[in-house]
């Protein structure tokens, strides 16, 4: 497994696009300034040993010079030992509603948007758990098995968009008993599915999933994502909103009753998501007041650094940043490997 010990230092790559835009412009500007005093012809031929390519590749040797040197401080590691470890921890399976509906923007910057989000803090307030997600629309399927690489999690969250699935509808009992079926078969570990939907179009026989899971020792809570009074469907790409046979603007709203009545069959809680954080609050204490056990996860409790060869890699660039003079080499200035002069 490959990581950086202090991704923290990854942030200086930011620093240079910048810094290749000021020489960009700095370059410009000379230019501009040597056309005012004369014909650039004439005066290249008046300062022969001045090189017109030499500060450039010295400056871009640099630029790559700094941007390893970014890299080197986030410590390269690559992972060489893998043991079971035993922690304590819950698990925990987020189910998604990724139908169209969820583009509204009724919560913003939209339904699902504002899901992401949410998923995304409470990955980053998990610990020594472990999250798996379930995608659904008309058709259920696991997005990523349970796993406590959080970092993978948090990858495949960002590729979630309602084109995973072409079925439209709302089928969260399926997506419910899918994620039941998707727990380690470990004893003993406190277990909650997360439901997040605005609960439109529901297909039926999520209450009944949803009391299954509970006698399984399951709890099942719902997180409603929109408003009761509801909103229109975004057309992605454009400035329109969906429209029925007839023509009419399709409003989607929050089926509140329905998502209420999962949560209290499922043993869990039902929190409206609105454009506050006081649901992420609500869930968070949530999972922290369930029975955590001992949960067995592999990971890499060994990692070998992995500097030394970028370390190399800028040392050989700083060498001949410094060997490339600014100006021509008079060794080889009477070399004309391609002129026609006899």
């Amino acid at each position: 497994m490959f990581r950086f010990g202090e991704p923290t230092y990854l942030y200086l790559l930011l620093l240079l696009p910048f810094l290749a835009a000021f020489y960009l412009y700095s370059n410009y500007k000379r230019r501009k300034n040597i056309r005012r005093f004369g014909d650039p012809t004439l005066l290249a031929q008046l300062m022969p040993d001045v090189s017109k390519y030499r500060p450039d590749v010295k400056f871009w040797i640099i630029f790559v010079a700094i941007g390893l040197f970014s890299v080197l401080l986030a410590r390269p590691q690559f992972g060489s030992k893998l043991e079971t470890v035993k922690r304590k921890g819950v698990e925990v399976i987020i189910a998604l509603d990724i139908s169209n509906s969820m583009l509204a923007q009724d919560v913003q910057p939209s339904r699902l948007e504002k899901a992401k989000r949410l998923i995304s803090r409470l990955v980053d307030e998990l610990d020594n758990d472990k999250v798996g997600m379930i995608v659904f629309a008309g058709d259920a399927f696991t997005q990523l098995p349970i796993t406590s690489d959080y970092i993978s999690a948090k990858m495949f969250l960002e590729s979630i968009n309602p084109s995973l699935i072409s079925k439209q509808g709302t089928a969260i009992g399926e997506a419910i008993n899918l994620a039941a079926r998707s727990f380690t078969p470990q004893e003993g570990v406190g277990r909650a599915i997360i439901v997040i939907t605005d609960g439109e179009n529901h297909e039926g026989g999520a209450v009944e999933a949803a009391k299954a899971a509970a006698e399984k020792g399951i709890q099942v809570s719902v997180l409603g994502v929109g408003m009761p009074d509801g909103a229109p469907i975004l057309v992605e790409g454009t400035n329109d909103y969906r429209r029925d046979r007839e023509g009419n603007v399709i409003v989607t709203r929050l089926n509140e009753a329905m998502c209420q009545e999962i949560a209290k069959e499922g043993k869990g809680i039902y929190v409206r998501v609105d454009n506050s954080n006081s649901a992420q609050r609500a869930i968070n204490q949530e999972v922290n007041k369930m029975a955590k056990s001992d949960v067995e996860s592999k990971v890499y409790t060994e990692f070998n650094e992995q500097f030394q060869a970028i370390a190399w890699v800028i040392l050989l660039l700083l060498l001949a940043e410094i060997l490339i003079l600014d100006r021509k080499n008079p060794l080889f200035k009477n070399i004309h490997l391609f002129s026609n002069k006899k």
